[in-house]
């Protein structure tokens, strides 16, 4: 992706199903989940570079001995800083106990982050300050064991005043106003409650508060607390938790928005956001790594237990094709394919653009994750061709000569890297003018290959804003001279904020919606906006279900064509001497080459639960009123 764009965020679980030692003799060495646990997150760092977070808990201490142990980083590498931080205390405690070395007992007594039961997150942050309080995994901590509440997730709240109104309805007083604590204090106060019925049985049964302990870890029913809790929430989450005595589950949002895999079987259970994370640190095949149902929690009893349970009633899936194209790493085997077809697909509007003079063409891609999209689309301009050829042979009637033929099968697409990304390029002032010629040079090019008779066809994922294709890109290639540059996106026009976990907060940001600003005041009807902030401000105080989204009144009156082109002509200016044609895939392709993916709501506005609506409401009152705060 071309512009920078924070999003989404990663967790990762294990739980191990044995005992330690087992690991030991098998794998040789007690700190097998902590090897995994580093693994899944490094392998999961595209999904977070802001702070990381792990967390572990021992199963069976004795009262006394420390059975929680958690570490968080805001470090510039923040995964390999929690593990060099783990690694160096447990090489401390062994140098100072060297009986330590080969007694398993010892080292799970004595060594912290050695557990059972583990959980790492990995954080881009949408909301809320970037310190370390504001990484995952959150702690809520408490004298009984079973009280004590271990929260990490990949999530947004639309409605986060409503539930931390809730809170305070049920007498608490939350120390911070952010979705992650109101989350964590909603589950928190259901745990207390059936923590404390629980016990309430079991002193009628005859039980003490010494000997009850076991017994309510063992009739702790979770998911009838993840029930109660989430019972009002409205967004898009993958909520992973432990509970002190080692209870653990992990729970989906109702239309499936954020992402959640697992993989079982006799020694470990791993849950984590991506298939092929999975996949390579477990080396497991694809079809033994599941995903999640939407609305259902995986739960993980301290007997080692697993089971799978409804918490919420399923919404019609809308899993988020963001991921697909961009978030998610492309070596899982679907999400592969599919950049591959969202690049195939998008091969007739290109072809058009350039009038099939595809002898003239340079195609290229902008680094790096368009790059599965650009393998996609040169195999359609290959097989654009080889038809072509076929043709022209048969044309000749059998009279071709050796050398004809040759010519004819020796024209191929030509293929160049132009774009490279210059990664240590960091643009430190802050002053408009000195800033943007710094921006203007994040992307170097590749001279000498273009003629002034070529066009320039690049791929990018997606289109966000469109600031570092004006600044930058489109500058840097126009350098080439060639005659058209055709910047082509995987992604349909971005129309949308997004409020379920991908920082794209406010309308004005999004180059779509500035172009469908700009055609209404070329169209004479401005006038459009003022009624839309109207019928935005009318429903402020309506319920959410009962709440419409307006906004998309701003772009009816267009086609995506007019506002592709207007795009075209806002991300270039009279310095660049290309013409300069910008190309987006339809959202129809975008359903055809994603088809279990088909969360759009970026795209069309059709928002998968009732506090999206409120959100691009909230969105376009903003931007009427200059209003520079977050519409979630």
């Amino acid at each position: 992706m071309s512009d920078a764009l924070k999003h989404e965020c990663g967790i990762a679980h294990i739980r191990l199903l044995k005992p330690l030692e087992f690991y030991k003799e098998k794998y040789g060495s007690a700190f097998y989940g902590v090897n995994k646990m580093y693994l899944l997150m490094e392998k999961q760092h595209n999904r977070g570079q802001d702070g990381a977070g792990f967390a572990s808990i021992k199963l069976d201490t004795k009262p006394g001995e420390r059975y929680i142990s958690r570490v968080r980083s805001v470090a510039q590498q923040p995964i390999q800083d929690i593990f060099a931080q783990i690694n160096e205390r447990i090489n401390k405690e062994i140098a100072e106990h060297p009986e330590y070395n080969n007694d398993v007992a010892l080292q799970k007594k004595n060594i912290p982050y050695i557990g059972e039961v583990l959980l790492g997150h990995v954080r881009y942050g949408t909301f809320g300050k970037n310190s370390v309080e504001s990484v995952h995994p959150f702690l809520r901590q408490n004298n009984w064991m079973h009280r004590n509440l271990i929260l990490a997730g990949n999530f947004n709240m639309t409605n986060v005043k409503e539930l931390f109104k809730n809170l305070i309805d049920l007498g608490q007083h939350p120390k911070e106003y952010t979705d992650t604590i109101t989350i964590m204090e909603k589950i928190g106060h259901f745990l207390d409650d059936s923590v404390s019925k629980v016990y309430k049985k079991l002193k009628k049964e005859g039980y003490n508060k010494s000997n009850s302990s076991p017994l309510i870890a063992e009739r702790l029913n979770v998911a009838k607390i993840l029930r109660r809790a989430a019972k009002n929430w409205d967004g898009g989450y993958a909520m992973a938790g432990l509970l002190g005595h080692g209870d653990s589950f992990v729970l989906r949002d109702p239309a499936g928005i954020r992402p959640v895999y697992y993989y079982k079987d006799d020694e470990v259970v791993v849950v984590a956001s991506e298939r092929p994370v999975i996949q390579t640190v477990f080396n497991v095949e694809f079809d033994n790594v599941k995903e999640l149902d939407p609305g259902h929690a995986i739960i993980i009893k301290k007997s080692g237990k697993v089971s799978f349970k409804k918490i919420l009633e399923p919404l019609e899936r809308k899993a988020c094709s963001f991921e697909r194209i961009y978030f998610s790493r492309g070596s899982d085997a679907e999400i592969y394919q599919e950049r591959k077809e969202l690049g195939k697909l998008l091969m007739p509007e290109v072809l058009k653009a350039i009038d099939k003079d595809t002898a003239n063409t340079v195609f290229s891609y902008i680094p790096n994750t368009a790059e599965t999209s650009f393998f996609g689309m040169i195999e359609t301009v290959e097989e654009y061709l080889n038809e072509r050829k076929t043709q022209a042979i048969l044309n000749g009637n059998g009279k071709l000569t050796s050398k004809q033929v040759i010519e004819i099968l020796k024209e191929r697409p030509r293929i160049e890297k132009i774009a490279i990304k210059d990664a240590k390029l960091r643009t430190f002032i802050t002053e408009d003018s000195s800033r943007d010629d710094l921006v203007a040079h994040v992307y170097d090019v590749t001279y000498g290959v273009i003629k002034p008779s070529d066009n320039l066809v690049i791929i990018d994922d997606s289109i966000v804003r469109g600031t570092t294709l004006k600044k930058s890109i489109i500058k840097m290639m126009d350098r080439l001279h060639p005659k058209k540059i055709v910047v082509v996106s995987s992604a349909p026009q971005i129309r949308y904020p997004d409020c379920y976990g991908i920082d794209m907060a406010n309308l004005e940001s999004l180059v779509a919606f500035r172009a469908a600003i700009e055609l209404l005041k070329e169209n004479n009807n401005y006038e459009l906006v003022e009624k839309v902030y109207k019928k935005c401000k009318a429903q402020v105080n309506l319920e959410d279900t009962e709440v419409k989204n307006f906004v998309k009144d701003i772009y009816s009156g267009f086609t995506s064509e007019q506002i592709s082109e207007k795009i075209s002509e806002l991300l270039s200016d009279d310095s660049v001497n290309a013409e300069v044609t910008i190309i987006f895939q339809p959202v129809e392709n975008l359903h055809k080459a994603c088809p279990k993916n088909l969360g759009d709501w970026y795209f069309t506005g059709n928002y998968p639960t009732v506090g999206g609506n409120r959100v691009v409401n909230r969105a376009f009152i903003n931007f009427y009123e200059g209003n520079k705060e977050r519409a979630y």
